[in-house]
């Protein structure tokens, strides 16, 4: 068997062709890759944004249907979940408890730290200047209703 051999010059990229191609790319990824690295953070504070406004309004509904706010019980604010009558006690929907739910699924995570807990704030009063130990997702003041995320980078 004989083979065919082609006659003139082969077309294929050279080795230099091939280095500037890997340079060029090499530069774009340089730049076009840490504009990417902040979207993460930006996802999460964006988040906690939505999540302390749902939960600041949804607070300030439930003080006009009953007056005061919702007091913090087992780390949890269930008045804000559940279904109260006008003292803000829980019980099943109906005529009887005819309020609420504020919120459809419990208080929502902290995109921070992935903690729904809530803790109180160490000064009524004033807001938070420094994270409560334990892990807990909010920090709530039962006085004025504020509430406010539990991590380093709110207080910064």
């Amino acid at each position: 068997m004989s083979r065919k051999l082609r006659s003139g010059p082969q077309k294929a990229f050279t080795l230099i062709e091939v280095l500037i191609v890997v340079v060029i790319m090499a530069i774009l990824a340089a730049v076009i890759i840490p504009q990417f690295s902040t979207a993460t953070s930006d996802a999460k504070r964006s988040a906690l944004e939505f999540n302390m406004h749902t939960l600041r309004s949804q607070i300030e509904l439930y003080k006009v249907h009953h007056g005061s706010y919702p007091t913090i019980t087992a780390g949890d604010l269930p008045q804000l979940w559940q279904a109260t009558n006008s003292a803000g006690d829980i019980g099943t929907p109906g005529p009887s408890y005819p309020y609420g739910p504020y919120l459809t699924s419990g208080i929502p995570a902290n995109p921070y730290n992935n903690s729904s807990t809530v803790v109180a704030v160490a000064t009524p009063g004033e807001k938070p200047t420094a994270v409560v130990a334990g892990g807990a997702g909010w920090q709530y003041d039962e006085t004025t209703g504020g509430i406010y995320p539990n991590n380093p980078e709110f207080f910064e």
